[in-house]
């Protein structure tokens, strides 16, 4: 029998079908046109953005948009690695229910595949078979001279033990030291992200121009613009105006070079007698810049066209 309460039921059920197909369309569209317009183009940062994956949260929605205690802590915790006024390459974007994420120079260090742990795995030293076995014999034994003979070998066995834990502890620390330094130093060269956070989700129809209007105070989209097309429809191009770069010199800091031109496409080590060569190659517009760096010095480097 087909009652009021099932065929409300069923009303419901088809309104719930109705809806799928008539929101996914405009969610699925949305990252497409983000993607083709803002990945691989270069902005400016407004603000320092911090080592970290976490990135900046900008609630669109909120009165104030940006928590300054959280990017405060964040800042402190992971270091800089986007500078306010550092020039960058959107290098993802990514379309959630309620989020927006603009990924800047890598997106930041601790996504997936990222080891963010400080700790190194380096165990004590285990008892010895002999150490165990006296332990028992000592138990065991009742004669007082020999279980104090075998205390004696037991108290040795115990100490040396006890020095190589208190040698690997060292040890342990000082690795876990340099895991630290490695980690911040790859916090810094990992790029950030801002998160465009939406209370209950991303507007239908979001278009190039309202993310640069919600991150235009964070972030200086240049002369990113629409301009029309002969058909009347929209079309997205860069307008701003072509950088003069700074050639580079001898003596430039890896620092320096990366703010200039952005982060490598390719980076690898070699050594040279007693030296340690970085060579970074950078891609700047149609030309290709390999460079060499010493303790972080630009030694020598070449400049090729595509």
């Amino acid at each position: 029998m087909f009652t009021p309460v099932r065929a409300a039921v069923v009303r419901a059920a088809v309104a719930a079908a109705v809806s799928i197909p008539a929101s996914a369309p405009a969610f699925a569209q949305t990252e497409p046109l983000l993607k083709s317009f803002f990945e691989g183009k270069r902005v400016t940062a407004r603000v320092d953005m911090p080592g970290t994956s976490d990135g900046v949260d900008v609630y669109a929605d909120a009165r104030e948009p940006l928590n300054f205690a959280k990017y405060r802590d964040n800042l402190k915790e992971y270091g800089t690695a986007i500078h306010a006024g550092d020039r960058v390459t959107v290098t993802f974007v990514k379309v959630k229910k309620d989020l927006i994420e603009l990924q800047l120079g890598g997106g930041g260090y601790g996504t997936f595949g990222d080891d963010t742990s400080t700790s190194v795995s380096m165990h004590d030293a285990p008892k010895t078979d002999r150490e165990k076995e006296l332990e028992r014999l000592v138990r065991d034994e009742d004669d007082r001279d020999r279980r104090r003979r075998l205390e004696r070998e037991l108290d040795d066995l115990r100490e040396r033990r006890e020095r190589a834990n208190r040698r690997i502890a060292v040890e342990r620390e000082r690795a876990e030291e340099e895991k630290k330094a490695r980690l911040a130093e790859r916090r810094l060269r990992g790029g950030s992200r801002f998160n465009l956070r939406y209370e209950d989700r991303v507007p239908e129809g979001f278009r190039p121009e309202d993310l640069m209007a919600a991150l235009a105070p964070y972030v200086d989209f240049g002369g990113l613009a629409p301009h029309g097309t002969a058909d009347g429809s929209l079309s997205w191009r860069d307008d701003t105006p072509a950088a003069a770069v700074v050639p580079p010199r001898k003596g430039m800091l890896r620092a320096e070079a990366e703010q200039w031109y952005g982060r490598p496409s390719e980076a690898s080590e070699r050594r040279e007698g007693a030296l340690t060569v970085t060579t970074l190659v950078f891609v700047v517009d149609d030309r290709r810049i390999r460079a060499d760096f010493v303790e972080d010095v630009l030694v020598r480097y070449s400049l090729t066209s595509w």
